[in-house]
């Protein structure tokens, strides 16, 4: 049974500084001749929602009615950043900027490491970058179809006009959450809630050594900004939450490996603002961004979590069930995923006796991607293929088995001899198979190579085999 609310009745508008985040990844081999830097060979291209749009990109993987105003250029990056939130199925509303480029941040990638950022950039404060009256009455128009409202503010110039926007809020009786920026809190007066971080928090209040000071100038400045609650993000130390009329709630992190902070935060007040949206209890809302934060810093640059996700992250016993899916939920599962711009791996067998080698194997497949999807034959396509004693495991003890692996992300049966009809529906970036293989000899690689991806062939480890590890046993 799920422990969320539902979150597919929930409606909230986002407004806030958006971003188009690049990332170009490619291999290093050399330095260059010209100067004493790598040389990266770019192989991918990759463009993501960010800022703002990050947020609501979280809203949208949670499967909230989600909504979305900014201020974007009259350029390339502009109508790409549109078009990136469109298939994410987010209601945008574009305020245009005649002199201001589209934010767009440029990251270099090789071996898994960011070898440069490029910002580029210019301040939407001046007036004359964007009409704040489109962005005002944009603002009150979006206001009477949504549940709540967040403001994601980076300090670009967006929310110059957030009093005027946290007073329609308190008028129309909607909840407006905050992700603030800068020093200058008195500008969020009447929020009903704002969710800085320790360093954030410290650039408004002074040097907090320890959680009762922390405590008792967190509280000093709930009282001073008539806030709702204050949500205190402490990294590895968990959360805070402060309110005027009950005791603080600390709660501690949920993260059980940290790869990637950024974006945590848009994770945390998406998940929190959708909660409150969808009806649940401050409280509830608060542990449910906690889960969901622990989960995206586990995960590779700015990242979503899933309801399915969210919903194992609650029931860790359940956790590896969580990742078996049937044909339609799978597909329903990787629309967010494809969204913001993760590369797929997709895999297939029998594996009926999961062994060293299967797992080498599987770990290989999943370091070329963000997700790795494992197909699985069922039962009677087994027997098809490996003869009447096989296989010795059923279907469903084998997608469990597999689902329990720490490298796999989704586990699917398939019931043909071959998998080439599911991948077609799948379409994975990267295609797997280990062996002696020739790629023109994989199922499904032609539909995978005419969406664009490609078929990669791994070695399998020798001295691992099902086959001869059930006659040994037999023996």
């Amino acid at each position: 049974m799920s422990r969320l609310p539902r979150f597919s009745a929930a409606r909230v508008l986002v407004a806030g500084d958006v971003m188009l985040d690049r990332y170009w990844t490619g291999s290093t081999s050399r330095i260059s001749p010209e100067a004493p830097v790598p040389v990266v060979r770019v192989g991918r291209d990759d463009a993501r929602p960010g800022g703002a749009a990050n947020v609501a990109l979280n809203l949208a993987a949670l499967g909230v009615d989600t909504h979305l105003l900014g201020v974007i250029g009259e350029d390339e990056a502009g109508r790409l950043l549109q078009q990136r939130v469109s298939d994410a199925a987010i209601v945008a509303e574009w305020v245009r900027s005649p002199q201001c480029p589209t934010i767009t941040k440029l990251r270099v990638l090789s071996r898994n490491q960011q070898v440069i950022r490029l910002d580029f950039e210019e301040s939407f404060a001046p007036a004359s970058a964007f009409s704040r009256e489109a962005l005002a009455q944009a603002f009150a128009h979006k206001l009477g179809q949504v549940d709540a409202v967040l403001l994601s503010d980076y300090g670009k110039g967006t929310l110059d006009s957030v009093p005027s926007l946290i007073a329609a809020c308190r008028a129309a009786g909607k909840p407006v959450t905050v992700d603030p920026k800068g020093s200058d809190y008195a500008r969020y007066l009447g929020a009903t809630l704002l969710t800085p971080n320790v360093p954030e928090l410290e650039a408004v209040v002074g040097p907090c050594p320890d959680e009762a000071t922390l405590v008792e100038k967190g509280q000093a400045l709930l009282s001073r900004l008539q806030l709702g609650a204050l949500l205190v993000t402490r990294s590895e130390k968990g959360m805070t939450l402060l309110r005027a009329d009950s005791a603080p709630l600390h709660l501690p992190t949920q993260a059980r490996d940290v790869f990637d902070v950024t974006g945590a935060g848009d994770t945390v007040i998406a998940t929190l603002t959708a909660a409150l949206a969808a009806g649940a209890p401050l409280e509830q809302a608060v542990a449910l961004s906690n889960a969901a934060a622990g989960i995206v810093v586990g995960k590779l640059g700015a990242a979503t979590v899933s309801p399915r996700e969210l919903d194992a992250a609650l029931s860790p016993d359940e956790g590896s069930e969580m990742r078996v899916f049937d044909e339609p939920a799978l597909l329903d599962w990787m629309a967010p995923l494809r969204a913001q711009g993760d590369r797929i791996v997709m895999t297939n067998g029998c594996f009926d006796l999961l062994h060293v080698g299967h797992l080498r194997y599987l770990e290989q497949a999943r370091r070329l991607g963000d997700r790795l999807i494992v197909a699985v034959n069922d039962d009677d396509s087994v027997r098809r293929l490996k003869g009447p004693t096989r296989p010795l495991n059923t279907v469903a003890d084998r997608m469990r088995m597999l689902a329990g692996l720490k490298c796999v992300d989704a586990v699917v049966a398939f019931a043909q001899d071959t998998p080439a009809r599911l991948i077609a529906r799948v379409l994975p970036d990267i295609l797997v198979k280990g062996g002696d293989y020739r790629v023109e000899q994989v199922a499904g690689h032609e539909a995978v190579a005419a969406a664009g991806g490609q078929t990669v062939i791994l070695d399998f480890h020798d001295g691992y085999s099902t086959t001869a590890t059930i006659a040994r046993a037999r023996q």
